[in-house]
């Protein structure tokens, strides 16, 4: 995803590694494409003032850094909305492997 690498999240130890497992199509982009992702991130990080949020799942690091750059030209309250429903859609495939544990 356009993450912030920075951000460290703390987890229980069952559910530990689940942010990784989300964002594991990161590990295949090439160092281009991490670039632009990390550039993406901290153009969106100024421009609205959090970190791009996305549910990664599925997705490769070309369609995350689309994603990223297309949002930038969202007004912030789009962005607000569309950044919390991706939280969402993260914490329910969050509960949904917790209640599989």
């Amino acid at each position: 995803s356009c993450q912030n690498t920075t951000i460290v999240e703390e987890e229980a130890p069952a559910t530990a590694g689940w942010s990784e497992q989300e964002q594991a199509g990161t590990r295949s982009a090439d160092a281009a494409t991490m670039a632009a992702l990390a550039e993406a991130n901290r153009a969106y990080e100024a421009r609205f003032g959090h970190i791009f949020i996305i549910c990664a799942t599925a997705k490769t690091p070309a369609e995350m850094l689309a994603a990223c750059q297309q949002r930038l030209a969202n007004d912030p309250g789009k962005e607000l909305a569309i950044a919390a429903d991706e939280q969402r859609r993260i914490t329910q495939l969050r509960l949904e492997k917790f209640l599989q544990l």
